[in-house]
């Protein structure tokens, strides 16, 4: 007796080759669970560009140039605190004094959310820091750096400081990237904010350099 073999036609290995079910990528749900801070990111700027503000590409860099302090300013703090799911409560902290510097006309916001980044950095060298001298130093170099990128940008022509103000949110962008994946510094901020944040300030650096 001959032993006979059957041919079977491939087909399609299923994604899920365990459970035999759909790859969760391709669900719905399971992608708003996974990638939710990149689509709020997305999302708020959209918003934004459909606002689309006065219209003025000048006002435009001056807003998101006031802003830019804000950005160093959130990791400092939460870096100094030591508690990474703090992120998302100081930054609607940072929003509110974002709020109340607009309100008023007796100090520049991007000096004032600078100073209160230097202010932190103190606090941070004389009662010392959670995360070590090497990490705590990465942050005041960035507040030093993203800092002056704004402070510069709003000073100089408005044509130049677009690139300036551009180029401080894109290296953010590149700032929290390297805080979500490197092993020594994905401790400063809750790993969902460090997402948003860097789509958003890449996004906003497009549309800075691009869309305006």
């Amino acid at each position: 007796m001959t032993a006979t073999s059957t041919a079977t036609a491939p087909t399609d290995p299923e994604p899920d080759t365990a459970s035999g079910r759909t790859s969760p990528w391709w669900r719905p749900a399971e992608l708003l669970k996974r990638r939710w801070p990149t689509l709020l990111a997305v999302a708020l700027v959209l918003l934004m560009s459909a606002d689309g503000g006065s219209g003025d590409p000048a006002d435009s860099v001056s807003a998101f140039g006031d802003a830019l302090p804000l950005l160093p300013l959130l990791y400092v703090i939460t870096h100094q605190l030591g508690r990474p799911r703090a992120t998302w409560p100081v930054l609607g902290l940072g929003l509110a004094v974002v709020v109340g510097l607009r309100a008023q006309d007796l100090v520049s916001q991007p000096v004032a959310l600078v100073t209160l980044a230097l202010a932190v950095l103190v606090w941070g060298a004389v009662r010392g820091t959670p995360h070590g001298r090497t990490v705590f130093g990465v942050q005041a170099a960035g507040t030093l750096v993203f800092g002056a990128l704004a402070l510069v940008g709003l000073a100089v022509d408005p044509d130049l400081g677009r690139y300036l103000v551009a180029a401080g949110w894109f290296f953010h962008g590149v700032w929290d990237f390297v805080h979500l994946r490197h092993g020594r510094l994905d401790k400063v901020v809750a790993p969902t904010f460090a997402e948003w944040c860097a789509v958003v300030d890449v996004l906003v650096a497009v549309q800075l350099l691009f869309l305006l």
